[in-house]
């Protein structure tokens, strides 16, 4: 199916969070994008949830958060869906985007990890993060503890989805947006160079919230700004 939008028409944003964190790290970007009229879904990953995971013994991987979310936009009713992932979540959108880039409009990674089949988060990270990965695990070997300064709310994430590497297809997918929203330079950011090549890429948009890593929370406003101004793609 190819949608054709226009600016006004409502769309659906499934948001994937960063490591550590919850859907709620998106409730004052969706709060603006529902006053537009658009549906916001920002998805808990399994593992992340509020009371803890389910099986502590049996940290979920990469696999099982792409699984997650690909089944949301399975059972979706068939409004275009704007895919967004910040940090971590830009593993997951990717996983997603191969395996059901027919459903999906637009596919949005928030100062995120763009990976290429191979690649994992640890791959794709600076040493200072796999040091902070491979620190706060030391206690089982399982789950990276939640650094100094997160939200209260924020909870371990589990070693192996940071660890493992990502499947991608071969075959190439069919015409959908990819906007990179960049949070600027701010200290050890894995993803400056990646910026930079993005910005040289045609076939991505390129925005910069210079607000740090954690737009989300720094400025809802803007991400919601952005979010909402994307334009359609259409064939």
């Amino acid at each position: 199916m190819v949608f054709c939008l226009t600016y006004d028409d409502a769309v659906k944003f499934v948001m994937v969070p960063g490591g550590w964190q919850g859907g709620w790290v998106f409730d004052s970007v969706a709060a603006e994008l529902h006053r537009d009229g658009h549906q916001v879904e920002a998805v808990t990953l399994s593992g992340l949830e509020s009371d803890g995971p389910v099986d502590v013994d049996r940290p979920p991987n990469l696999d099982t958060h792409i699984a997650q979310v690909a089944e949301i936009i399975d059972r979706g009713d068939g409004t275009p869906v704007a895919l967004c992932g910040h940090s971590y979540g830009g593993m997951v959108i990717a996983g997603v985007a191969d395996r059901l880039s027919d459903r999906l409009d637009q596919l949005v990674f928030i100062d995120a990890y763009v990976p290429d089949d191979g690649d994992s988060c640890w791959s794709l990270t600076s040493d200072s993060f796999r040091e902070l990965f491979i620190s706060g695990a030391r206690a089982d070997g399982r789950w990276v503890a939640v650094p100094e300064g997160l939200d209260p709310r924020a909870r371990p994430h589990p070693l192996a989805s940071f660890v493992q590497s990502i499947r991608l297809g071969d075959n190439p997918s069919p015409a959908l947006g990819r906007t990179f929203i960049s949070g600027g330079a701010w200290p050890g950011s894995p993803f400056v160079t990646l910026t930079e090549r993005l910005r040289n890429d045609s076939g991505w948009r390129v925005h910069e919230i210079p607000v740090g890593h954690n737009i989300a929370r720094r400025d809802p406003h803007s991400l919601a700004a952005v979010l909402g101004a994307l334009p359609p793609d259409s064939a």
